[in-house]
């Protein structure tokens, strides 16, 4: 309930402020006469086109896809896909997760820095910052983040989970301290290009590379440099390392030439498990491994810096491509070697491809090896790779997977296994397969060529067939070789895991092969059910392979059509195989009947041939049984499906070969109904035919046909203009009454409130448009109306005039700009209420009916960050509040009215966080950390009290090894509290190890002052002081010269801090005491806590076990 109430505060948040927007939300209303309409994006798949940027959270296993249009992919497991939008249409140059946290850090290119919250889908923190970034790096394990800028600071944040906002520490590394600290010379200022965090040591030594050349490995815990590597360096250097195209071969060079003393670094990378090697890439092409665990030679010059580096180099040529990526992958069994993943360093003009290289050291860095080279050609302009550390090992290191971006939008992965175990290519093996990344919704390969979403909730025929095909969970990806699956991250929603699970929505898809695949709909997340091969079996039927061109679904009878590029319609009836085996084949001048083997599933059993023009439109009538289909050569054709028989044929575009682009159905019968007429003109009425069928042509020509014998009524040309016709909708006379108004919103509104609590605005200002509607109603009389969309006008006619042989128009709206889709929006009760138009710039536009004056609209570029391409008309479709698009390799729903809720969202919404998991991962943290606190119990809290016991220089001997046990995000916090130009102090005042002692004074430090006075006094005679006098000031009342009496440190407190006060000093050591007992009751219980946490880690781990039994082979 708590984490439902957050979600409703963010989405309330959401629409207050732009700085919380995410999700597919869109912007604040603009400026302007017609209001923004109040759409969301309800679902998303597929991979943007502009994605430039990969990240993986390896705890959660999630993988994020930044792109330069301000959007955020995020990929997990069972179908799981979530979509970020930031208010900002910017590019991101950084995106790194706080691992486990369920929380997202993004950089853009203005420099804004943006936290995202993966379980509510929201932005929760956004940061404009001033200078620019240039180097970015999250701690692993901590809330903490290193930020370098072009002025080479390197400042420290930390995300305030409690807070919910990004705090700067006190701690920084400005270039000028490296300067006085290194006494290396360098450029000031100079950016920051890189930042690697040393391995194994929880933060406190971090890798810094400055744009010119310098590396500086820094300690923060000490404040100081361990290491200094630079350019300058290679001057003392006698050879180096190759590994061109000839793997394997080393080659012998002079020095460097001094001219080169300075080379800008574009890329590095870690190349060893412990993190005593980087490699760098630089623009001029060369890559260098460093040995960071020595001195600098620069501070030792009697040192060879033989040993220290080795160069890399790709291609032999004067002009290469500088490095831009740099990866490594630790080997599987040693730590004598690894891959290096390279993108650049060839030849200016060579193939573009990411090289492999497999490097092996026997002894040191000067043995490093280049043992084989691989280069994977890549399927587009590279964009971006990222290594999948495997789940089974937990060594990090190992990679189970590479993924690899091109643009645009294409994102491809290989099996780690079997990249690794290719040898050199010049041997003649075979080079690994690229797979591509599995999409949920095909729309590339195969192509997607129409679209149809389909509401089952008016069906009066219960799909429980379907059900049997709807999948509780996803089957998985499909993938070739032994390859785990590595993306497994989110939780699905108990909804859709549900047994009573009803579907109420599909989606249907027809593809270039001929194929239709349809999914269940019903919830955020869609479940594929099955495909629906154009041919079938035993049966050579012509034209089964031709594209999909044309689709229609009854919800009454659960009927799918499907027309294609050939002219082949074939019927399918989505209800539980009954065991007949027959296909039927009807054409004009046959029919065939086949006996056929039919499997499990749905299959065609009957095709109608009426024509070899290919399908443009189909329509059922109300009751399922006919089929009206529309051709390109202008044909209409009806077929009844339950007598197995083409009624007609009739060729409605007089010669001109005109396409039919849209169908509609007339009943004579019910407007005369409404119509109050005298008995005898209703007995004269039923003579009249029933139903009339209406095609409208390219042209603009508008047919009216009798439905049963297919005999023209009237053929009637609308309009002169050279403007192409591309939809018309039959208005009932009880729907025209039916007003888009602020009544119908408010309604809704009303519903959405106990739902969502979204934005209750609504398309204001419809009212003024009922007056006119009301005219447009009584000229139209009781009769019903035909809405007729051109490209760049609007007609509204009335039908029985067009019966009777009248084009005249009741209503005319021009239009500034042409559109290309258009669909109805229909009320609650099924009566169509608005008009929605797509136009080619990108804006949706919803129109009241009849009256057609706009009452709200809204853009894809706001919604999702799309440009309309040509043909996107084409793959579009609406179910009344939801239209689906598709754009290149995405697909996505929208919403209309952001008050509808058919989704139940968020109740349906799957989570991008796994709670359980984090939780298990985390207690499974805490129990490996304990552990080695109960194998080396000096190291922990308690040893830490025995430890004060000791003396001072033996504590600060064991700072080291105490800070690598403590808590690093604790540790590390109270490292960047501190200014880096202060030297820390090194035990920390709270710490119990100070307390124990009471105090650091010593008696014998005191004692020679003592006795200098001492001897003073006795100097001067003219003092009036007597013998005794002066040894009982000096041995403080002792009788014994030789033996002194020893006093108390309290007695040393009370006499030389407290003045001989002593009530101050006995209220000094009663709040000592106190102190001392409150500490030590907290270690008492941090004690007991962490004792108790050891022993439930067994029952976590019980409790996870559980959790995951129903999940699939791939997510254990």
């Amino acid at each position: 309930m708590f984490a439902k109430r957050l979600f409703h505060k963010a989405v309330q948040h959401h629409h207050q402020g732009p700085l919380l927007q995410g999700g597919g939300g869109p912007p604040p209303a603009a400026a302007g006469d017609v209001p923004q309409m109040n759409a969301h994006v309800a679902l998303h798949y597929g991979i943007p086109y502009t994605a430039s940027l990969l990240a993986f959270d390896p705890i959660q296993r999630l993988l994020a896809v930044g792109t330069l249009d301000g959007r955020i992919k995020i990929f997990g497991g069972d179908n799981i896909e979530g979509l970020l939008i930031s208010p900002r249409s910017v590019p991101y140059k950084f995106l790194q997760f706080i691992t486990n946290q369920g929380l997202l850090v993004a950089i853009s290119n203005e420099n804004e820095i943006q936290v995202w919250n993966l379980e509510f889908r929201q932005l929760f923190y956004s940061s404009q910052w001033d200078v620019n970034v240039t180097a970015f790096a999250v701690i692993e394990g901590t809330f903490l983040m290193y930020l370098g800028d072009e002025n080479g600071l390197l400042s420290v944040f930390k995300y305030d989970i409690d807070d919910g906002k990004l705090q700067r520490m006190p701690y920084n590394i400005p270039i000028q301290f490296i300067i006085e600290t290194t006494g290396v010379s360098l450029q000031n200022p100079q950016p920051i290009v890189g930042i690697l965090i040393q391995p194994d040591t929880f933060g406190t030594r971090v890798l810094i590379a400055y744009e010119k050349g310098l590396l500086v490995l820094w300690d923060v815990s000490e404040n100081h440099a361990v290491s200094v590597r630079g350019y300058g360096d290679l001057h003392m250097k006698g050879q180096i390392t190759g590994a061109q195209r000839d793997a394997g071969e080393a080659q012998q060079s002079d020095a460097t030439d001094e001219s080169e003393e300075e080379r800008e670094i574009c890329s590095l990378c870690w190349a060893s498990r412990v993190g005593s090697i980087v490699a760098v890439g630089y623009i001029t092409g060369d890559i260098f491994l460093w040995d960071v665990t020595t001195r600098s030679p620069r501070q030792d010059k009697q040192m060879d810096v033989s040993s220290n580096v080795v160069k890399l180099q790709l291609a032999s040529g004067s002009r290469r491509l500088p490095v831009i990526i740099l990866h490594w992958s630790a080997g599987s069994h040693s730590n004598k070697g690894g891959y290096l993943f390279v993108y650049g360093g060839d030849d200016m003009g060579s193939e573009e491809v990411l090289t492999v290289l497999s490097l092996e050291s026997a002894a040191g860095l000067e043995s490093v090896r280049c043992m084989s080279r691989m280069d994977l050609k890549l399927d587009g302009s590279f964009a971006d790779m990222i290594l999948i550390p495997d789940t089974g090992v937990p060594d990090k290191s190992r990679t189970s997977a590479l993924f690899i971006l091109t643009n645009p939008g294409q994102l491809s992965f290989y099996d780690g296994g079997s990249l690794f175990s290719v040898q050199n290519t010049k041997e003649g093996n075979t080079l690994p397969e690229a797979q591509k990344f599995p999409v949920v919704i095909p729309t590339i390969d195969p192509n997607i060529t129409v679209t149809n979403l389909c509401s089952l909730t008016e069906s009066e025929v219960p799909n429980i067939s379907l059900k049997k095909f709807c999948p509780r969970r996803c089957a998985g990806p499909v993938i070739s070789g032994n390859m785990k699956w590595p993306l497994t991250g989110g939780v699905p929603s108990e909804m859709s895991l549900n047994e009573d699970h009803a579907v109420e929505r599909l989606y249907i898809a027809g593809y270039q092969d001929g194929s239709v695949r349809i999914w269940d709909a019903t919830f955020p997340v869609l479940m594929p059910m099955f495909v629906l091969d154009g041919k079938v079996v035993d049966v050579d039927l012509d034209g089964a392979n031709a594209s999909v061109s044309s689709l229609a679904f009854c919800s009454v009878d659960m009927t799918l059509a499907v027309g294609t590029a050939s002219g082949l319609v074939r019927i399918y009836k989505l209800r539980e195989h009954t065991g007949g085996s027959s296909f039927h084949f009807v054409s004009e001048s046959k029919q065939e009947d086949h006996v056929v083997r039919h499997e499990k599933g749905f299959h065609c059993y009957v095709a109608f041939l009426a024509s070899n023009s290919p399908v443009k439109s189909l329509l059922f009538t109300a009751s399922g049984e006919v089929l009206a289909t529309g051709y390109q050569n202008g044909q209409v054709a009806m077929f009844n499906l339950s007598q197995l028989s083409i009624l007609f044929t009739v060729d409605c575009a007089s010669g001109t070969n005109s396409p039919v682009v849209s169908l509609g159905i007339y009943s004579v019968a019910a407007s005369s109904a409404k119509a109050e007429e005298s008995k005898e003109e209703s007995t004269q009425n039923a003579k009249l035919v029933r139903h009339v069928l209406l095609s409208l042509t390219t042209d603009g020509c508008v047919t009216l046909l009798d439905c049963t014998t297919g005999v023209i009524i009237n053929s009637l040309i609308l309009y002169q203009k050279q403007s192409s016709a591309i939809s018309m909708y039959v208005i009932g006379a009880n729907e025209k009454q039916t007003q888009l108004s602020e009544n119908t919103f408010r309604s809704q509104d009303q519903a959405g409130k106990e739902g969502n609590d979204l934005d209750k605005k609504q398309e204001p200002g419809v009212e003024k448009h009922l007056k006119n509607a009301s005219q447009l109603s009584q000229n139209g009389g009781s009769d019903s109306l035909l809405l007729v969309c051109c490209e760049d006008f609007l007609l509204l006619l009335s039908i029985a005039s067009l019966i009777q042989g009248s084009s005249k128009h009741l209503h005319k709206m021009k239009l500034v700009k042409p559109w290309c889709w258009s669909a109805v929006f229909k009320n609650m009760d099924g009566s169509i209420c608005g008009l929605i138009l797509a136009y080619q710039t990108g804006i949706i536009e919803l129109r009241s009916v009849p009256d057609l004056a706009v009452v709200a609209e809204s853009s894809l570029m706001s919604l999702l960050r799309w440009s309309y391409k040509a043909g996107m008309d084409k793959s579009m479709s609406s179910s009344n509040r939801q239209i689906t698009l598709v754009n290149g390799s995405e697909l996505a729903i929208i919403s209309l009215i952001a008050s509808e809720n058919d989704f139940r969202i968020p109740e349906s919404l799957p989570c991008l966080h796994d709670k359980v998991l984090a939780a298990a991962a985390e207690a499974a943290i805490s129990f490996s950390t304990d552990q080695r606190r109960k194998q080396n119990p000096a190291a922990g809290i308690l040893g830490g009290i025995i430890k004060g016991m000791k003396s001072k220089a033996e504590e600060n001997a064991k700072m080291p090894e105490n800070f690598t046990v403590q808590t690093s995000s604790e540790h590390l916090e109270s490292i960047f509290l501190k200014d880096s130009s202060v030297e820390p102090s090194m035990p920390d005042l709270d710490d119990p190890i100070e307390e124990l002692s009471i105090d650091d004074i010593e008696i014998d430090d005191e004692v020679p002052v003592a006795l200098a006075s001492a001897s003073s006094s006795t100097s001067h005679g003219n003092k009036r002081t007597t013998v005794e006098e002066e040894r009982a000031k000096l041995f403080q009342g002792s009788s014994d010269v030789d033996k002194p009496r020893m006093r108390t440190p309290q007695e040393i407190l009370t006499k030389y801090k407290f003045g001989g006060d002593a009530a101050a000093a006995a209220a000094h050591a009663k709040d000592k005491l106190m102190q001392r007992q409150e500490k030590l009751e907290r270690i008492s219980q941090q004690t007991a806590e962490l004792q108790n946490g050891a022993e439930n880690f067994a029952s976590l781990a019980q409790e996870l076990a559980k959790t995951m039994e129903n999940k699939k082979w791939w997510k254990l």
